[in-house]
């Protein structure tokens, strides 16, 4: 009688193993298939990963986010030829009018009001002889608000270049203040060859221009960049530690007072 109980017995550990193996079997080949799929999402190794691209001025953002986004970006790079078109010819007019034919804005603006209240004057008297209603004047409100607005951040942008220039000008950063009195000295050097209208104008035809070419062509124009970067900063290095290392520097910030 105790033969049978021990066939039961080693039948039942028998389908046991069995069921065991098959899952560890399971088991092991979801493992070496999640690790196979684990080694091919694996990231490359970061001396595998290309470069980081240079960008002129170090730019992370597109071209478009870095002039601000928006309507006058959509200008400026041309999204809408029509408005971008009508811009600059209306610029070009203006600079034509003022500056070719010698016309002042106010001699325009006084003769633009002496023609306006000549056709309004003759028009509301002929309306009596006529017997029809004078012409209607509309009433021109100006919101505060916009204003406000503007001189606020006018204010705020007007504190933020004193304290750019106080800090300049106080010694510690001796880069920046070269590259602020060489940008002035070009800037004065160009302000002689023409007036602050041809100034003016030149500028709108640059924004109009250059940055629509650059985004067009920046994966030709950043590479050049970044060669020109390169050498100027061998340039600077020597011109650094040849002249710039001797210069005595401004006094430091004085040591906090208990």
């Amino acid at each position: 009688m105790a033969e049978p109980s021990e066939n039961a017995e080693s039948t039942v550990e028998s389908v046991i193993e069995k069921i065991s193996d098959k899952i560890h079997g399971e088991d092991d080949s979801s493992s070496s298939s999640s690790e196979s799929e684990s080694d091919a999402v694996k990231p490359e190794s970061p001396s595998t990963v290309k470069a980081k691209i240079f960008r002129l001025f170090g730019r992370e953002k597109p071209v478009h986010q870095v002039l601000g986004g928006g309507k006058p970006a959509d200008v400026l790079l041309w999204r809408n030829k029509k408005i971008s078109a009508g811009f600059l010819c209306g610029v070009t007019g203006a600079w034509v009018f003022f500056e070719l034919l010698e016309y002042h804005l106010l001699t325009l603006v006084c003769h633009i009001l002496i023609v306006a209240l000549a056709i309004l004057f003759l028009w509301a008297n002929a309306n009596t002889l006529i017997n029809k209603s004078p012409p209607r004047v509309p009433e021109v409100y100006i919101p505060e608000d916009p204003f406000l607005q503007v001189v606020s951040a006018l204010t705020i942008e007007i504190n933020r270049g004193f304290a750019v220039l106080r800090s300049i000008a106080s010694g510690r950063d001796l880069k920046k203040f070269l590259i602020i009195i060489a940008g002035l000295w070009v800037l004065s050097i160009v302000g002689s060859w023409c007036n602050f209208l041809t100034l003016f104008y030149i500028s709108v035809v640059l924004l109009h221009t250059v940055p629509v070419l650059y985004e067009k062509y920046e994966d030709k124009i950043d590479p050049l960049a970044e060669k020109a970067t390169i050498e100027l900063k061998k340039h600077y290095a020597v011109f650094n530690e040849k002249v710039l290392s001797k210069i005595p520097k401004g006094p430091l910030k004085g040591k906090k007072r208990a």
